[in-house]
């Protein structure tokens, strides 16, 4: 009997990383002559588009995760690395990724509509989006991010109610140490980081359905309460006692940020 049942477990398991890995692969070169690596899955419904954070690249944040594949059973997903990631082109090291790639992959696939979703720079990228092109989403999705406040005084309030929040202790903390560390040190020098320009994006008049998710480790307000003031329609999760790292660690998203994602763009979805 043991020998079936462990016969069993590792079909199961098996089957899952199988599916994790169900994906195919192509690239795009951009306006500017920078070769962009992309990732699909999913053959019906409509299209979900996935940017991933910094330093992170599209298989190990969505398919490793378990995020694309989950909503690889009902949409078509497009997971790009972007510029200066993954198998991307790298024309500047330690760079970051750039919105107007998305939008040309969007219209190489010739993809008129999609829900996006993006983690942290992927977020930020998100945002800009939003602004240049708000009218070719049907949702937008911010993990390990947002839209902060640009008054002083609403965002000083934002980041009060975060401090009031538990920090992240131990192994925890000191992993967030060495990512904050070796973010720093890895971007060019001079640069900041995507999600330090403003979002020039009128929310409240925009049409679209927004989602984030955060980790309760990872200062969830100052990036979402300007949201909550501002969007229309918007949901906030936060993943309790989760750091930016652990919200969506390599051995598998927490199942409430999967959840939320694949209930969140099931809800509003236009087919």
């Amino acid at each position: 009997m043991k020998r079936v049942l462990t016969f069993i477990v590792l079909l199961l398991v098996a089957a899952n990383a199988s599916a994790q890995q169900a994906f195919s692969e192509a690239d795009f070169t951009a306006s500017d002559g920078v070769k962009i690596h992309y990732y699909t899955a999913g053959t019906t419904g409509s299209y979900v588009v996935l940017i991933h954070g910094y330093s992170d690249n599209a298989e190990r944040m969505w398919f490793r995760t378990g995020i694309a594949p989950a909503l690889a059973k009902t949409h078509r997903i497009v997971a790009l690395d972007n510029r200066n990631h993954g198998k991307s082109d790298k024309p500047q090291a330690g760079g970051t990724g750039r919105a107007q790639d998305i939008v040309e992959l969007m219209d190489h696939l010739k993809i008129e509509k999609a829900h996006i979703h993006g983690y942290s720079m992927g977020g930020g990228l998100t945002g800009q989006l939003l602004a240049l092109i708000p009218q070719r989403f049907i949702t937008a999705g911010f993990g390990g991010s947002g839209i902060q406040e640009t008054d002083a005084k609403l965002r000083a309030q934002a980041e009060a109610m975060d401090e009031a929040l538990p920090k992240a202790q131990g192994a925890d903390a000191a992993a967030m140490d060495r990512f904050r560390s070796r973010v720093a040190t890895s971007r060019p020098a001079g640069t900041a980081p995507v999600s330090a320009a403003p979002v020039r994006a009128d929310l409240t008049k925009l049409d679209i359905p927004i989602l984030a998710v955060n980790g309760s480790f990872d200062n969830p307000y100052a990036k979402t309460q300007r949201l909550w003031r501002e969007a229309h329609v918007f949901e906030n999760v936060i993943l309790e006692g989760k750091t930016h790292l652990t919200a969506i660690s390599s051995s598998g998203a927490p199942p409430l940020y999967i959840d939320s994602i694949v209930r969140f763009i099931n809800a509003y979805d236009h087919r």
